[in-house]
């Protein structure tokens, strides 16, 4: 019995001991930890930016691909896009000169004047607080 006791005692002082050795030392080198990917930040958009992308949409409506838009092509890309509003009223606030065509000079300075307000603090660039519909963007006045 006597022998039970002392083996008893004997692994818990070793158990005890193996814990406080482990305590006391550094950890093994491991190999570090790739942070986890998180989605890549909007980046910051100048003017030629803004253009070419809103540009590359929009004249997705050029159908007969003859470099501008007529107002059937431009009611059927609205339709499509099941854009809520007139589209003959968008249209005409696009066709500047009014030749019944919105051309890509028509787009790059109806771009122009949007990226002119939406950029707040005339920088040339928009970031993401300064993008509609971005949670820190500064509400539109209705």
């Amino acid at each position: 019995m006597i022998r039970r006791s002392i083996l008893a005692a004997a692994m818990s002082l070793l158990t005890v001991a193996a814990l406080a050795q482990t305590a006391t030392q550094p950890p093994a080198a491991t190999p570090p930890v790739a942070a986890p990917a998180t989605p890549k930040a909007r980046s910051d958009i100048t003017l030629a930016k803004f253009q070419k992308r809103r540009e590359k949409a929009i004249m997705a409506a050029d159908t007969d691909g003859d470099g501008k838009i007529s107002l059937l092509e431009w009611e059927a890309f609205q339709a499509k896009r099941n854009i809520k509003g007139d589209p003959v009223k968008s249209f005409a606030r696009l066709d500047s000169n009014h030749d019944g065509f919105i051309d890509r000079a028509e787009l790059d300075a109806f771009f122009a004047k949007r990226f002119a307000r939406l950029d707040k603090n005339s920088d040339g660039v928009l970031t993401a607080d300064e993008l509609p519909g971005h949670k820190t963007a500064p509400k539109q006045e209705q």
